[in-house]
């Protein structure tokens, strides 16, 4: 019963989420055959990034914090990752 309630908890969902992004960038990086190493490296920061925000939201718990720390933590995440895509995408 302890078990079941759990696997069913939202940070359990998250957690395993976070798990199959990883899952995810591995295969972007060595196994899809994505021919522009530029393109798959953007693609593994949007997946990395989308981890750091369900990390901030919910195990920072910043889900609940007041408005302004939600939109500062979106805000950085979100230029963090056009950052790195520009910086990729230029090199």
């Amino acid at each position: 019963m302890i078990m079941r309630a759990l696997l069913l908890h939202r940070l359990s969902a998250i957690w395993l989420l976070l798990v199959l992004a990883t899952v995810a960038s591995w295969e972007i990086g060595h196994g899809l055959g994505i021919s522009d190493h530029r393109l798959a490296s953007v693609a593994i920061v949007v997946v990395a990034m989308i981890k750091v925000r369900f990390v901030a939201l919910d195990f920072m718990e910043l889900r609940d914090a007041p408005l302004a720390f939600r939109v500062a933590a979106n805000l950085w995440t979100a230029g963090i990752a056009a950052g790195l895509s520009a910086m990729i995408l230029t090199a």
